[in-house]
């Protein structure tokens, strides 16, 4: 049996074979459902920012029709989402770890600070690139160029709309991942059992 000295020095007693962990089932199904809301929310969040890049990667009708390229708030727009999207896939795959292993990613200060960090600064920008765009959609509404090319307009619209869904879902991930370090400050644990 290891001495209280040993504990006190950072010594994990769950590695010793006669001190066994206990967890309640209740505990169990809390963390379970977290968790299990962690991952939807990054699934919708990849979804929506991925649909959305394809949405404006896609934005060209013709020779005679813009193309998204020749905006800058549609390139702002497109580029974040991309990237948005790129980092939902690492979150899925880190969610995913977590549920089917038990243990995070990386060690669980520097992947609570990691999450809370990236989903802040990854939400704010969906937030600025579609705002960016929604001002350029709406300044192109008053000119020939959706009045000439109206599909233009409407799948650039869809885009934004798109992005702002995916900032929406990137938003309910940061509130998680924000209780996380919360419970890790207060607790030293990412969850409060």
């Amino acid at each position: 049996m290891r001495s209280p000295q040993a504990l006190r020095n950072g010594e994990n007693p769950s590695h010793h074979p006669r001190i066994p962990q206990f967890h309640s089932t209740v505990s169990v199904q809390k963390l379970r459902r977290f968790n299990w809301l962690v991952l939807v929310f990054r699934l919708a969040a990849f979804c929506f920012s991925l649909a959305a890049s394809v949405f404006m990667l896609t934005n060209s009708h013709g020779s005679a029709s813009p193309h998204w390229y020749d905006f800058e708030a549609f390139r702002f727009v497109f580029a974040a989402n991309a990237i948005v999207a790129v980092y939902s896939l690492f979150e899925l795959v880190a969610s995913v770890w977590e549920i089917s292993r038990g243990a995070t990613l990386f060690p669980e200060i520097l992947q609570v600070w990691f999450d809370f960090g990236h989903d802040q600064v990854f939400a704010y920008l969906l937030l600025s690139a579609n705002s960016a765009g929604t001002a350029m959609a709406k300044a192109l509404r008053g000119t020939d160029t959706c009045t000439a090319t109206n599909a233009f307009c409407i799948q650039s619209d869809v885009s934004i709309a798109l992005g702002f869904a995916g900032f929406l879902f990137l938003g309910f991930s940061s509130l998680l991942s924000g209780f996380r370090v919360v419970s890790f400050i207060i607790n030293g644990s990412r969850f409060h059992l």
